[in-house]
């Protein structure tokens, strides 16, 4: 086993819009898997774009963004890339 860098590129595998409501969250929240374009899957969330099953569409492009948590942790988020469409 060994270390390879990742681009941040992926493409939307499986989700489910978590409806359920939590203090931790404003509204419905997409809980996902995505593909990484190196191959491997990983859970994570769909940011900045609404959370509908019109605008999630398996498929889709997206890219990494880094939410810090704390000084020591980021949690690694997933957007539409700018060239992805997504429907409002």
């Amino acid at each position: 086993m060994s270390d390879e860098a990742a681009t941040g590129r992926a493409t939307l595998y499986s989700y489910v819009i978590n409806q359920r409501p939590h203090k931790a969250f404003d509204g419905p929240v997409a809980v996902a898997v995505v593909e990484l374009e190196e191959g491997p899957r990983m859970m994570t969330n769909i940011i900045d774009t609404p959370q509908t099953e019109e605008a999630l569409v398996l498929d889709m492009d997206l890219e990494v963004v880094f939410e810090e948590q704390s000084d020591q942790v980021s949690l690694p988020l997933f957007r539409p890339t700018t060239t992805a469409e997504v429907a409002s």
